[in-house]
Protein backbone atom coordinates (compact mmCIF):
# COMPACT_ATOMS: atom_id res chain seq x y z
CA UNK A 1 0.00 0.00 0.00
CA UNK A 2 1.51 3.17 -1.10
CA UNK A 3 1.43 6.25 1.70
CA UNK A 4 -0.52 9.53 0.91
CA UNK A 5 1.87 12.34 0.32
CA UNK A 6 1.70 14.77 3.29
CA UNK A 7 0.03 12.43 5.67
CA UNK A 8 0.84 10.17 8.42
CA UNK A 9 -0.18 7.11 6.26
CA UNK A 10 -1.32 4.73 8.66
CA UNK A 11 -2.48 1.51 8.02
CA UNK A 12 -5.32 -0.68 8.65
CA UNK A 13 -3.63 -2.79 11.04
CA UNK A 14 -3.41 0.77 12.80
CA UNK A 15 1.00 0.63 12.29
CA UNK A 16 1.96 3.80 11.50
CA UNK A 17 4.88 4.61 9.39
CA UNK A 18 6.51 7.12 11.19
CA UNK A 19 6.77 4.73 14.69
CA UNK A 20 6.35 6.49 17.57
CA UNK A 21 7.43 4.17 20.91
CA UNK A 22 5.51 4.04 24.11
CA UNK A 23 7.23 6.32 26.33
CA UNK A 24 8.09 5.13 30.04
CA UNK A 25 7.26 8.09 32.02
CA UNK A 26 3.79 5.91 32.86
CA UNK A 27 5.55 2.82 34.15
CA UNK A 28 5.21 3.28 37.68
CA UNK A 29 1.95 3.80 37.79
CA UNK A 30 1.09 0.79 35.50
CA UNK A 31 2.81 -1.52 37.74
CA UNK A 32 0.66 -0.07 40.32
CA UNK A 33 -2.10 -0.81 38.49
CA UNK A 34 -1.11 -4.39 38.10
CA UNK A 35 -0.70 -4.56 41.40
CA UNK A 36 -3.82 -4.24 42.65
CA UNK A 37 -5.20 -6.94 40.21
CA UNK A 38 -2.81 -8.98 41.79
CA UNK A 39 -3.61 -8.43 44.87
CA UNK A 40 -7.57 -8.69 44.10
CA UNK A 41 -5.98 -12.06 42.77
CA UNK A 42 -4.50 -13.30 46.53
CA UNK A 43 -7.89 -12.20 47.94
CA UNK A 44 -9.82 -14.28 45.94
CA UNK A 45 -7.34 -17.22 47.01
CA UNK A 46 -8.04 -16.53 50.36
CA UNK A 47 -11.84 -16.75 49.62
CA UNK A 48 -10.82 -20.11 48.43
CA UNK A 49 -11.52 -19.60 44.23
CA UNK A 50 -9.05 -22.07 42.61
CA UNK A 51 -7.21 -18.71 40.62
CA UNK A 52 -4.24 -19.26 38.99
CA UNK A 53 -1.22 -16.91 37.40
CA UNK A 54 -2.59 -17.19 34.14
CA UNK A 55 -5.76 -16.35 35.14
CA UNK A 56 -4.53 -13.33 36.30
CA UNK A 57 -2.92 -13.09 33.24
CA UNK A 58 -6.19 -12.64 31.55
CA UNK A 59 -7.62 -10.79 33.91
CA UNK A 60 -4.77 -8.10 33.45
CA UNK A 61 -5.04 -8.70 29.68
CA UNK A 62 -9.16 -7.39 29.67
CA UNK A 63 -8.44 -4.49 32.33
CA UNK A 64 -5.88 -3.27 30.16
CA UNK A 65 -8.41 -3.20 27.01
CA UNK A 66 -10.91 -1.64 29.78
CA UNK A 67 -10.91 1.55 32.00
CA UNK A 68 -9.32 0.83 35.31
CA UNK A 69 -11.00 3.03 37.44
CA UNK A 70 -14.32 1.70 36.29
CA UNK A 71 -15.41 -0.90 38.99
CA UNK A 72 -18.16 -1.77 36.72
CA UNK A 73 -15.61 -2.89 34.53
CA UNK A 74 -13.43 -4.26 37.10
CA UNK A 75 -16.26 -6.40 37.78
CA UNK A 76 -17.14 -7.69 35.16
CA UNK A 77 -13.62 -8.54 33.46
CA UNK A 78 -13.32 -10.48 37.19
CA UNK A 79 -16.21 -12.32 37.10
CA UNK A 80 -15.82 -13.35 33.31
CA UNK A 81 -11.76 -14.27 33.71
CA UNK A 82 -11.32 -15.23 37.13
CA UNK A 83 -14.77 -17.40 38.02
CA UNK A 84 -15.07 -20.66 36.57
CA UNK A 85 -18.35 -22.11 38.46
CA UNK A 86 -21.90 -21.22 39.31
CA UNK A 87 -20.90 -21.15 43.16
CA UNK A 88 -18.15 -19.80 43.29
CA UNK A 89 -19.94 -16.60 42.00
CA UNK A 90 -21.35 -15.03 45.52
CA UNK A 91 -17.35 -15.82 47.46
CA UNK A 92 -16.56 -13.82 44.15
CA UNK A 93 -19.08 -10.35 44.76
CA UNK A 94 -18.16 -10.59 48.89
CA UNK A 95 -14.16 -10.57 47.91
CA UNK A 96 -14.79 -7.73 45.23
CA UNK A 97 -16.88 -5.72 48.01
CA UNK A 98 -14.34 -6.34 50.49
CA UNK A 99 -11.05 -5.27 48.68
CA UNK A 100 -12.72 -2.91 45.97
CA UNK A 101 -15.42 -1.33 48.23
CA UNK A 102 -14.05 -1.22 51.82
CA UNK A 103 -12.89 2.10 53.31
CA UNK A 104 -8.82 0.78 53.22
CA UNK A 105 -9.69 -0.82 49.36
CA UNK A 106 -7.55 0.54 46.86
CA UNK A 107 -10.37 1.98 44.79
CA UNK A 108 -9.70 5.78 45.94
CA UNK A 109 -6.36 4.80 44.50
CA UNK A 110 -7.65 4.08 40.80
CA UNK A 111 -8.00 7.05 39.21
CA UNK A 112 -4.63 8.82 40.42
CA UNK A 113 -2.73 5.61 39.56
CA UNK A 114 -4.52 6.02 35.85
CA UNK A 115 -2.96 9.44 35.84
CA UNK A 116 0.28 8.45 36.67
CA UNK A 117 0.26 5.75 33.91
CA UNK A 118 -0.35 8.90 31.53
CA UNK A 119 1.34 11.20 32.82
CA UNK A 120 3.46 12.79 30.13
CA UNK A 121 0.11 13.90 28.43
CA UNK A 122 -0.78 16.04 31.16
CA UNK A 123 2.59 17.28 31.07
CA UNK A 124 1.59 20.42 29.78
CA UNK A 125 -0.74 21.11 32.83
CA UNK A 126 0.50 23.12 35.27
CA UNK A 127 -1.62 23.46 38.86
CA UNK A 128 -1.17 26.92 40.31
CA UNK A 129 1.00 27.08 43.44
CA UNK A 130 -1.56 28.91 45.67
CA UNK A 131 -3.86 25.66 45.55
CA UNK A 132 -3.36 24.19 48.75
CA UNK A 133 -1.05 20.89 48.97
CA UNK A 134 -1.72 17.23 50.41
CA UNK A 135 -3.14 13.90 49.68
CA UNK A 136 -6.72 14.71 49.31
CA UNK A 137 -5.67 17.75 46.61
CA UNK A 138 -3.25 15.42 44.80
CA UNK A 139 -6.63 13.14 44.36
CA UNK A 140 -8.62 15.82 43.28
CA UNK A 141 -5.86 17.36 40.61
CA UNK A 142 -5.03 13.72 38.92
CA UNK A 143 -8.80 13.45 38.97
CA UNK A 144 -9.16 16.44 36.96
CA UNK A 145 -6.71 15.81 34.82
CA UNK A 146 -7.51 12.42 34.07
CA UNK A 147 -10.96 14.29 32.71
CA UNK A 148 -9.55 16.73 31.02
CA UNK A 149 -7.27 14.71 28.79
CA UNK A 150 -10.28 12.03 27.89
CA UNK A 151 -12.46 15.67 26.73
CA UNK A 152 -9.50 17.03 24.87
CA UNK A 153 -8.77 13.60 23.60
CA UNK A 154 -11.73 12.98 22.14
CA UNK A 155 -12.34 16.66 20.36
CA UNK A 156 -8.92 15.95 18.94
CA UNK A 157 -8.86 15.66 14.84
CA UNK A 158 -7.69 12.02 14.01
CA UNK A 159 -4.70 13.19 11.20
CA UNK A 160 -3.02 15.05 14.90
CA UNK A 161 -2.99 12.09 16.88
CA UNK A 162 -0.23 9.90 18.05
CA UNK A 163 -0.13 6.34 17.77
CA UNK A 164 -0.42 6.02 21.07
CA UNK A 165 -3.82 8.41 21.62
CA UNK A 166 -5.06 6.44 18.59
CA UNK A 167 -4.74 3.25 20.30
CA UNK A 168 -6.87 4.63 23.10
CA UNK A 169 -9.46 5.83 21.07
CA UNK A 170 -9.77 2.46 19.31
CA UNK A 171 -10.21 1.23 22.70
CA UNK A 172 -12.59 3.69 23.46
CA UNK A 173 -14.56 3.25 20.02
CA UNK A 174 -15.40 -0.25 21.07
CA UNK A 175 -17.41 1.16 23.84
CA UNK A 176 -20.15 3.10 21.49
CA UNK A 177 -23.08 1.80 21.72
CA UNK A 178 -24.96 1.96 18.05
CA UNK A 179 -28.64 1.75 17.56
CA UNK A 180 -29.99 1.23 14.02
CA UNK A 181 -32.88 3.57 12.61
CA UNK A 182 -35.87 1.61 12.37
CA UNK A 183 -39.10 2.28 9.72
CA UNK A 184 -42.48 1.47 10.61
CA UNK A 185 -44.20 -1.17 8.07
CA UNK A 186 -47.79 -1.16 6.46
CA UNK A 187 -48.28 -4.65 8.61
CA UNK A 188 -49.64 -4.77 12.25
CA UNK A 189 -49.22 -7.01 15.25
CA UNK A 190 -51.06 -7.52 18.66
CA UNK A 191 -50.38 -5.56 21.12
CA UNK A 192 -51.37 -4.05 24.71
CA UNK A 193 -52.51 -0.51 23.45
CA UNK A 194 -52.35 0.64 19.78
CA UNK A 195 -54.21 3.24 17.65
CA UNK A 196 -56.29 0.38 16.38
CA UNK A 197 -58.53 -2.37 17.54
CA UNK A 198 -58.05 -5.64 16.61
CA UNK A 199 -61.51 -7.09 15.80
CA UNK A 200 -60.83 -10.64 15.17
CA UNK A 201 -59.36 -10.86 18.50
CA UNK A 202 -61.90 -9.03 20.28
CA UNK A 203 -64.79 -10.62 18.69
CA UNK A 204 -63.31 -14.42 18.96
CA UNK A 205 -62.73 -13.08 23.05
CA UNK A 206 -66.42 -12.47 23.34
CA UNK A 207 -67.52 -15.85 22.89
CA UNK A 208 -66.08 -16.91 25.62
CA UNK A 209 -68.46 -14.34 27.79
CA UNK A 210 -71.88 -15.38 25.79
CA UNK A 211 -71.25 -12.44 23.20
CA UNK A 212 -70.43 -9.89 25.72
CA UNK A 213 -67.07 -8.08 24.83
CA UNK A 214 -65.35 -7.76 28.16
CA UNK A 215 -61.93 -6.97 27.01
CA UNK A 216 -60.70 -5.13 23.98
CA UNK A 217 -57.89 -5.83 21.56
CA UNK A 218 -55.55 -3.85 19.65
CA UNK A 219 -53.34 -3.35 16.84
CA UNK A 220 -49.98 -1.79 16.23
CA UNK A 221 -47.72 -1.81 13.21
CA UNK A 222 -44.91 -3.36 13.12
CA UNK A 223 -41.25 -1.72 13.37
CA UNK A 224 -38.42 -3.26 11.56
CA UNK A 225 -34.54 -2.19 11.50
CA UNK A 226 -33.62 -0.30 8.13
CA UNK A 227 -30.57 -1.68 6.32
CA UNK A 228 -27.62 0.52 6.75
CA UNK A 229 -25.13 0.62 4.03
CA UNK A 230 -21.47 2.31 4.05
CA UNK A 231 -19.13 3.07 1.18
CA UNK A 232 -16.18 4.17 3.15
CA UNK A 233 -13.23 6.17 0.87
CA UNK A 234 -9.58 4.31 1.45
CA UNK A 235 -7.48 6.84 -0.92
CA UNK A 236 -4.58 8.46 0.34
CA UNK A 237 -6.25 11.82 1.11
CA UNK A 238 -8.49 9.68 3.77
CA UNK A 239 -5.49 7.72 5.25
CA UNK A 240 -5.49 9.33 8.76
CA UNK A 241 -9.45 8.91 8.86
CA UNK A 242 -10.29 5.54 7.00
CA UNK A 243 -9.38 3.38 9.93
CA UNK A 244 -11.47 4.85 12.48
CA UNK A 245 -14.13 4.88 10.10
CA UNK A 246 -13.76 1.08 9.10
CA UNK A 247 -14.26 0.31 13.02
CA UNK A 248 -17.19 2.70 13.32
CA UNK A 249 -18.97 0.43 10.26
CA UNK A 250 -17.35 -2.59 12.46
CA UNK A 251 -19.47 -1.43 15.22
CA UNK A 252 -22.61 -0.79 13.49
CA UNK A 253 -22.40 -4.23 11.45
CA UNK A 254 -21.99 -5.92 15.21
CA UNK A 255 -24.81 -3.76 16.18
CA UNK A 256 -27.13 -4.99 13.32
CA UNK A 257 -27.23 -7.62 10.80
CA UNK A 258 -28.59 -5.47 8.52
CA UNK A 259 -25.06 -3.62 7.63
CA UNK A 260 -23.39 -3.97 4.34
CA UNK A 261 -19.77 -2.22 4.07
CA UNK A 262 -17.64 -0.99 0.59
CA UNK A 263 -14.28 0.56 0.04
CA UNK A 264 -13.32 2.47 -2.74
CA UNK A 265 -10.77 4.07 -3.85
CA UNK A 266 -9.95 3.79 -7.24
CA UNK A 267 -12.32 0.61 -7.78
CA UNK A 268 -15.57 -0.22 -5.11
CA UNK A 269 -15.25 -3.43 -3.05
CA UNK A 270 -17.17 -5.20 -0.62
CA UNK A 271 -15.98 -6.11 2.68
CA UNK A 272 -18.93 -7.11 4.87
CA UNK A 273 -17.69 -10.65 4.85
CA UNK A 274 -14.61 -9.73 6.46
CA UNK A 275 -16.56 -7.32 9.35
CA UNK A 276 -18.05 -10.42 11.21
CA UNK A 277 -15.06 -11.29 13.33
CA UNK A 278 -16.22 -10.27 17.07
CA UNK A 279 -12.35 -8.29 17.06
CA UNK A 280 -12.00 -4.85 15.67
CA UNK A 281 -8.39 -5.93 14.53
CA UNK A 282 -8.61 -8.98 12.75
CA UNK A 283 -11.89 -7.65 10.99
CA UNK A 284 -9.69 -4.77 9.68
CA UNK A 285 -7.01 -6.92 8.53
CA UNK A 286 -9.59 -9.26 6.62
CA UNK A 287 -10.67 -6.06 5.25
CA UNK A 288 -7.32 -4.92 4.90
CA UNK A 289 -6.23 -8.00 2.33
CA UNK A 290 -9.33 -7.56 0.61
CA UNK A 291 -8.81 -3.74 -0.60
CA UNK A 292 -6.16 -3.72 -3.11
CA UNK A 293 -6.09 0.27 -3.91
CA UNK A 294 -5.90 1.24 -0.20
CA UNK A 295 -4.03 4.56 0.27
CA UNK A 296 -4.61 4.93 -4.12
CA UNK A 297 -6.43 7.40 -6.14
CA UNK A 298 -10.09 8.11 -5.66
CA UNK A 299 -12.70 7.76 -8.02
CA UNK A 300 -15.92 8.81 -6.08
CA UNK A 301 -18.36 8.67 -9.02
CA UNK A 302 -17.31 5.43 -10.79
CA UNK A 303 -17.33 3.70 -7.51
CA UNK A 304 -20.83 4.96 -6.32
CA UNK A 305 -21.84 4.66 -10.20
CA UNK A 306 -20.84 0.57 -9.21
CA UNK A 307 -22.35 0.27 -6.55
CA UNK A 308 -25.67 1.65 -8.08
CA UNK A 309 -25.71 -0.94 -10.82
CA UNK A 310 -24.19 -3.76 -9.43
CA UNK A 311 -26.05 -3.92 -5.72
CA UNK A 312 -28.28 -0.94 -5.16
CA UNK A 313 -30.34 -1.73 -8.32
CA UNK A 314 -31.27 -5.13 -7.07
CA UNK A 315 -32.63 -4.10 -3.50
CA UNK A 316 -29.85 -3.57 -1.48
CA UNK A 317 -30.50 -0.01 -1.19
CA UNK A 318 -34.17 0.00 -1.31
CA UNK A 319 -35.21 1.60 2.12
CA UNK A 320 -31.85 1.74 3.47
CA UNK A 321 -29.66 5.15 4.81
CA UNK A 322 -26.71 4.97 2.57
CA UNK A 323 -23.45 6.36 4.88
CA UNK A 324 -20.45 7.09 2.52
CA UNK A 325 -17.67 8.66 4.31
CA UNK A 326 -15.27 11.01 1.57
CA UNK A 327 -13.46 14.29 1.51
CA UNK A 328 -15.04 14.37 -2.01
CA UNK A 329 -11.59 14.79 -3.54
CA UNK A 330 -12.63 12.97 -6.63
CA UNK A 331 -10.12 12.54 -9.91
CA UNK A 332 -13.24 11.28 -12.00
CA UNK A 333 -15.70 12.55 -14.61
CA UNK A 334 -17.90 15.43 -12.49
CA UNK A 335 -21.13 14.40 -14.33
CA UNK A 336 -20.74 10.48 -13.78
CA UNK A 337 -20.45 11.14 -10.11
CA UNK A 338 -23.81 13.72 -10.18
CA UNK A 339 -25.62 11.10 -12.73
CA UNK A 340 -24.66 8.04 -9.26
CA UNK A 341 -25.77 10.33 -6.79
CA UNK A 342 -29.42 11.42 -9.02
CA UNK A 343 -30.02 7.44 -8.77
CA UNK A 344 -28.82 6.56 -5.68
CA UNK A 345 -30.89 9.53 -4.41
CA UNK A 346 -33.87 7.66 -5.89
CA UNK A 347 -33.19 4.47 -4.76
CA UNK A 348 -32.37 4.59 -0.67
CA UNK A 349 -34.26 6.73 1.85
CA UNK A 350 -31.36 8.94 2.60
CA UNK A 351 -27.67 9.64 2.29
CA UNK A 352 -25.40 10.74 4.90
CA UNK A 353 -22.14 12.46 3.34
CA UNK A 354 -19.45 12.22 6.37
CA UNK A 355 -16.50 14.68 5.27
CA UNK A 356 -13.80 14.89 7.75
CA UNK A 357 -12.82 18.70 6.76
CA UNK A 358 -16.62 19.51 7.01
CA UNK A 359 -16.18 21.12 9.92
CA UNK A 360 -18.70 21.40 13.17
CA UNK A 361 -21.49 23.62 11.49
CA UNK A 362 -25.43 23.24 10.77
CA UNK A 363 -24.21 23.41 7.07
CA UNK A 364 -21.23 23.34 6.13
CA UNK A 365 -20.06 24.32 2.47
CA UNK A 366 -18.24 22.08 0.22
CA UNK A 367 -15.30 22.99 -0.63
CA UNK A 368 -14.22 20.41 -3.29
CA UNK A 369 -15.87 20.17 -6.44
CA UNK A 370 -16.58 16.61 -5.72
CA UNK A 371 -18.86 17.67 -2.68
CA UNK A 372 -20.39 20.86 -4.64
CA UNK A 373 -21.27 18.20 -7.33
CA UNK A 374 -23.03 16.01 -4.91
CA UNK A 375 -24.44 18.37 -1.95
CA UNK A 376 -27.70 18.76 -4.13
CA UNK A 377 -28.43 14.44 -3.06
CA UNK A 378 -27.65 14.66 0.42
CA UNK A 379 -30.01 14.79 3.27
CA UNK A 380 -27.56 15.25 5.93
CA UNK A 381 -23.97 16.46 5.96
CA UNK A 382 -21.73 15.28 9.31
CA UNK A 383 -18.10 15.93 10.44
CA UNK A 384 -16.28 13.08 11.16
CA UNK A 385 -12.77 14.02 12.16
CA UNK A 386 -12.53 13.09 15.50
CA UNK A 387 -14.29 10.89 18.23
CA UNK A 388 -17.26 13.14 19.35
CA UNK A 389 -18.24 13.65 15.93
CA UNK A 390 -18.55 9.87 15.88
CA UNK A 391 -20.39 10.17 19.29
CA UNK A 392 -22.92 12.75 17.92
CA UNK A 393 -23.02 10.61 14.34
CA UNK A 394 -24.23 7.46 16.77
CA UNK A 395 -26.64 9.26 18.74
CA UNK A 396 -27.93 10.86 15.69
CA UNK A 397 -28.53 7.40 13.76
CA UNK A 398 -31.75 6.40 15.53
CA UNK A 399 -33.56 9.34 14.23
CA UNK A 400 -32.52 8.89 10.26
CA UNK A 401 -35.74 5.97 9.96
Amino acid sequence: MSGDAGGRGEGPNGEGRNGGGRDGGGRDGGVALVGVLVGFGRALRGAGLPVGSGDLLGYAAAAATLDPTDLADLYWAGRVCLVRRREDIAPYDEAFRQYFLDHRGPARDLPRLRAQAHVQVHADLEVPAAEPAGEERRDETALGLLASAAEVLRRKSFAACTQEELAALRRIMTRIRLTPPRRRTRRTAAATTGPRPDLRRTVRASLRTHGEPVRLYWRRRRVRVRPLVFILDVSGSMADYSRALLQFAHSARRASGRVEVFCFGTRLTRITSALRARSPDEALAAAAALVVDWDGGTRIGASVDAFVRGWGRRGMSRGAVVLICSDGLDRGDPELLATAMHRLARLCHRIVWINPHAGSGADPRPQTLGMIVARPHIDVLLPGDDLSSLERLAERLPRLG
